[in-house]
């Protein structure tokens, strides 16, 4: 089976769902299923990165589909994105969660000790288990010659969607999507930036 990683951010949101992120490093190997993603639509998304054109920064957001993203959120943790669109048009999917399927010794190690659930539960969660770091920016996901890379997983059977979390514009757009009642998925925490309508205040 192959993994849909070119369309829309949303079609290929729901269509990572259940897919396997694949890490090697010199510690060993680490695989995560995908649980919950999260939609960015470039310029036509005033919550996404690239919604006012391409920086250093969101270079890779503007690249071919299959290119990790990879940012600094809060200046706290590392956040991973798969980008989904063409040369020049950018948008992206966010990895919100997953549960950890193999390597959960090494995972453990890199989070602390926590219930399994939670290892890969958030964003900046995820990317820690995994070891993803601003080292990996711009790694072809398609390619299993590369440190970090995707595969194909089970399909999956049901998916809920909801408002996207901690954004202050297009809060209420329900581009969050997750694997309907996984325990892995992530709590959802409204933007106290965001007013009823999910524009900035």
């Amino acid at each position: 089976m192959d993994i849909q990683i070119r369309g829309s951010a949303t079609e290929v949101a729901c269509a990572l769902l259940g897919c396997l992120l694949v890490r090697d490093a010199a510690e060993g190997r680490t695989v995560l299923r995908i649980t919950e993603t999260e939609a960015y639509a470039g310029g036509d998304d005033p919550a996404s990165h690239a919604w006012r054109g391409e920086t250093e920064r969101t270079r890779a957001m503007f690249g071919r589909a299959g290119l990790l993203y990879v940012y600094r959120a809060y200046g706290a943790h590392w956040a991973c994105n798969v980008v989904t669109g063409t040369e020049g048009i950018a948008s992206a999917v966010l990895l919100r969660a997953g549960e950890v399927v193999e390597g959960e010794a090494l995972a453990l190690e890199r989070r602390g000790s926590l219930p399994a659930h939670k290892l890969a539960s958030g964003p900046g969660n995820l990317a820690r288990a995994l070891g993803i770091t601003g080292e990996d920016y711009g790694t072809d996901l398609l390619d299993r010659e590369s440190p970090v890379w995707l595969e194909p997983g089970k399909p999956v059977e049901t998916i809920s969607s909801g408002p996207r979390v901690g954004v202050s514009r297009a809060a209420d757009v329900p581009w969050r999507f997750w694997i309907t009642g996984d325990g892995t998925v992530s709590t959802y925490r409204r933007s106290p930036r965001a007013d009823a309508k999910g524009v900035a205040r």
